[in-house]
């Protein structure tokens, strides 16, 4: 795409952020989708020929290789030919046989076999027979082969963060109040193994198809070959590709695989939404610095500032990704009896919703590479809260048989500020053994951690369970909770 065509792009993926999701364009763009459609239509032609149909011409090895060439060899010359068949079939899997046609008999006097048998091209075929596949390998393929990729890549910068900051003690914030104290490492840590779960959900999804006709019973098949087992050829056909068949469904595959592909999705989405909210917070609250870059306009009237537009920019397009996303979700697997065209339209949005996706974590990544510790405002937030001990102090009360130890503590602490101090003066009055106190002397905001550090080194470490993924992929309620908080 030329300049001035970016510039007049209507999405923004094919404009201003094309570079950021080229490694999308080849599998989820309508050129994609057409290689795939030719990949499927090319598949059955050859089961049929293996089939010894008696009208079927047999293959030998050089037709083939001629069919496996007009795979490997499509590109956007081809793609155009097929959009120019469409313009008057105005069917675009109509389009894509016609082409195939012509193809096989432009090789007529080298490979006669193959332009004799050009009539069996789409053999029984509904539109979803092709789609279903070329839909379920572009999803695959997009997921395996590019968007996890990205991800894993995410992760291990949040990997690395958790297992260098693992001991970095920070202010917790509940309800936006000073909270009892955690690390930096283990908040980073607690958002990586969300991504693991969701990751390995999303991983273990197995891509279904359909090859079994108008409505799904192999009637046209059953009626011109009824000799045939056409359930297990179509299989065949479906798990050559490395997807999982699917026996019962109407004219389309009921997609429902695809709302979990979607949904799976989107919860990873909801999570890096979540985290880049809160990093945005914390670079608002002095937690992080962002390394400058020499030419970067923070502000086109405060020369001052610098702006977390990464991390504005991921959750923006999250957003984006998750609206289309959970669309899909809700959408796809519902359709009017046997078949309506209401899933076609919404499919072509499959690139949108994967590729703002895909930016949205480019841009996350490119945030936290730009994220440096202030370790003196860390210290600073942690010294002037010492009322975050009061919980210490008043459990341990508690343990000992100090009568009403947290009205005691609340009486003390709520809406104030405590520096070391009154509270070193406060535990010395305690009716506790000595050898508490001295406990609770030792105690400071930075140094009450709990296993915050053994969590953050603990995931930090990759010790979560890797995700599976393979070419065929792999084939509960929360409890209410008060409103108060805690």
């Amino acid at each position: 795409m030329t300049e001035r065509h970016h510039l007049e792009a209507l999405s923004p993926l094919d404009g201003r952020y094309a570079g950021r999701v080229d490694a999308l364009r080849p599998l989820l763009s309508e050129a994609g989708l057409m290689r795939f459609r030719v990949t499927v239509e090319v598949a059955w032609l050859k089961a049929l020929a293996q089939a010894r149909l008696p009208q079927v011409p047999p293959l030998g090895e050089a037709d083939v290789e001629a069919l496996d060439a007009l795979v490997a060899g499509f590109g956007s010359e081809q793609a155009a030919r097929i959009k120019a068949i469409e313009a008057v079939t105005h069917h675009d899997v109509k389009a894509v046989e016609y082409y195939l046609r012509e193809a096989l008999e432009r090789l007529r006097a080298t490979h006669p076999q193959l332009a004799a048998a050009a009539g069996f091209l789409h053999f029984a075929c509904t539109s979803e027979d092709i789609n279903s596949v070329a839909h379920a390998l572009m999803l695959r393929t997009a997921r395996n082969d590019v968007l996890l990729p990205a991800l894993q890549s995410l992760m291990r910068r949040l990997r690395a963060m958790a297992q260098r900051d693992a001991e970095l003690p920070m202010l917790a914030r509940t309800h936006g109040q000073a909270a009892t104290p955690t690390t930096l490492g283990k908040e980073i840590a607690n958002v990586l193994a969300r991504l693991e779960r969701g990751l390995r959900d999303w991983s273990a999804i197995t891509p279904l198809a359909k090859m079994n006709g108008a409505v799904g019973n192999f009637n046209a098949h059953c009626i011109a070959y009824p000799e045939v087992d056409w359930e297990t050829l179509a299989r065949r056909v479906i798990e050559g590709f490395g997807l999982e068949a699917n026996e019962h469904t109407i004219q389309i595959e009921p997609h429902d695989w695809k709302a979990a592909y979607f949904d799976a999705l989107a919860r990873i989405n909801t999570v890096l939404i979540d985290l880049n909210r809160d990093l945005w917070s914390y670079i608002a609250l002095g937690y992080f610095k962002q390394k400058l870059r020499a030419q970067e306009v923070g502000s086109s009237t405060m020369p001052h500032k610098v702006n977390p537009i990464d991390f504005e920019n991921a959750e923006g397009n999250l957003g984006v990704a998750n609206a289309l996303l959970r669309h899909l979700a809700d959408k796809l697997p519902v359709s009017r009896w046997q078949r309506d065209l209401t899933d076609s339209t919404v499919l072509r949005n499959m690139g949108v919703a994967l590729g703002s996706s895909l930016l949205a974590w480019d841009s996350c990544t490119r945030g936290l590479d730009k994220l440096e510790v202030d370790h003196a405002r860390l210290r600073e937030d942690l010294d002037t809260n010492w009322e975050v001990l009061g919980e210490a102090v008043q459990t341990v009360m508690r343990r000992w048989g100090v009568e009403q130890p947290y009205e005691k503590l609340k009486d003390f602490t709520r809406g104030r500020r405590i520096g070391p101090e009154a509270l070193r003066d406060f535990i010395n009055a305690l009716a506790i053994p000595q050898s508490e106190k001295e406990r609770l002397l030792a105690l400071s905001p930075a140094s009450y951690l709990g296993l915050a550090p053994e969590l953050a080194r603990r995931i930090g470490a990759g010790a979560g369970e890797k995700p599976r993924v393979g070419d065929a992929g792999d084939g509960g309620d929360g409890a209410e909770r008060s409103e108060t908080g805690g």
